[in-house]
């Protein structure tokens, strides 16, 4: 084993036993959070040593660079891929074509052209809502105050399959308030997927419900 997988092995065991510690802590099956690791902009050497670790869940930012990286490793037996960035509406199809989940559906534009890329015959996705929690102009994202009738929009005007919603708290500000007000809006519709939490706070959003954490840097190292 090189050096760099022996060290990324050791980064996932030892975040693997702080999610779990995390679960137990919150009075949670440690299996109830899934870690989905953030390949964006990693090497291929990284890839593989993740894949070796047994890792099955990634997510990634961009829709070309995913593919250059995944639509050879394609076929890998349980391989889920998760698009965690923001989608342009005119990549829908290529987008669709290699994301099992797309966790970034945020705008009614962007909801028609999945349910219209599905009706073409594109395989459908499970979606996350993504919920702007601090209000960032800068940022993507359905402002909370909208979140509910935007869900029912992507359920019953898109039929798509609305499975949870996801979050990217301020860099300036406590993350709990907004992983309590995500869990808030997931519960009040009967959602069951929380996709919060990143490699500093993610035992936070554990404490708050989260199902799935995506995290990078905790285990790759900050990117250059």
């Amino acid at each position: 084993m090189s050096d760099l997988s022996a060290a990324i092995a050791a980064n996932f065991d030892h975040v693997r036993r702080r999610i779990a510690k995390a679960a137990v802590a919150a009075s949670r099956e440690p299996g109830s959070v899934s870690l989905t690791a953030v390949t964006k902009q990693q090497p291929e050497a990284v890839v593989e040593a993740a894949l070796a670790c047994g890792q099955r869940v990634f997510g990634e930012n961009r829709v070309q660079e995913a593919a250059t990286r995944w639509a050879s490793r394609r076929a890998t037996d349980g391989l889920e891929l998760r698009l965690i960035g923001p989608l342009q509406s005119n990549k829908t199809s290529d987008a669709l074509a290699l994301f099992d989940v797309i966790e970034t559906v945020d705008r009614p534009k962007l909801a028609r052209s999945i349910f219209d890329a599905v009706a073409a015959g594109a395989r459908a996705p499970r979606v996350l809502v993504q919920v702007n929690t601090g209000e960032e102009p800068q940022k993507a994202g359905v402002f909370p105050a909208d979140a509910d009738r935007f869900i029912a929009f992507c359920r019953e005007g898109c039929e798509l399959n609305v499975e949870g919603v996801m979050c990217i708290p301020p860099v300036d500000e406590e993350p709990a308030m907004h992983f309590a007000l995500l869990a808030d809006i997931a519960r009040r519709n009967r959602l069951q997927t929380l996709s919060m939490g990143m490699s500093g706070d993610y035992e936070s959003a554990i404490r708050f419900g989260a199902t799935h954490v995506r995290v990078g840097s905790a285990l790759f190292g900050a990117r250059g």
